[in-house]
This record gives C-alpha cells, structure tokens and sequence, in this order.
C-alpha cells in the first residue's frame, strides 16, 4: 500500500494519496482547492529503531581480525527473528 506525496500547481499545497490496489479508482483532487492538477514530489523518509523499551537505538559495530585481512559486523537494533 504505497503513499504518494502531491503538490497542487493550483494553491501549492502538500497533500498524500494512500494507494490501496491497481483496481481501486481514486479520487484524485487536491483536499484544499479541489483542483486535479498537481505533480508527485519525492517523499522525505523518517524512521526510528527500537526506543522507549529499553532497546538498543543505535547500530552496534564489531570488528576482528579474519583470514581475508579485517571483518565488521554491524548489528542494527530492532525487532530479532528467535
């Protein structure tokens, strides 16, 4: 269920579309002015691992000596498969 990001060409203003299926039909107008002319921008990512919970929040780096020269293992905080 993708989100797509909008900006009206008519009264700029931001507005996201949350595609549920290729089949369903969407109402593709602008919630400020109702003008069908707008452009898709690329959407800013954000995130946060782990926190409140007493979780690690930053990835853990090990590095050791191996046969091909140095190794890094990097561990990132999250969920862990048992």
């Amino acid at each position: 269920m993708p989100l797509f990001e909008f900006r009206c060409l008519k009264c700029n203003d931001l507005f996201e579309i949350l595609v549920m299926g290729k089949q369903d039909e969407l109402d593709m107008r602008c919630p400020h002015c109702a003008s069908e002319d707008f452009e898709r921008v690329m959407s800013n990512t954000t995130y946060a691992m782990g926190g409140g919970t007493g979780q690690a929040t930053k990835p853990a780096v090990q590095s050791r000596q191996c046969g091909a020269g140095s190794c890094t293992t990097v561990t990132l905080p999250g969920h862990a498969k048992d």
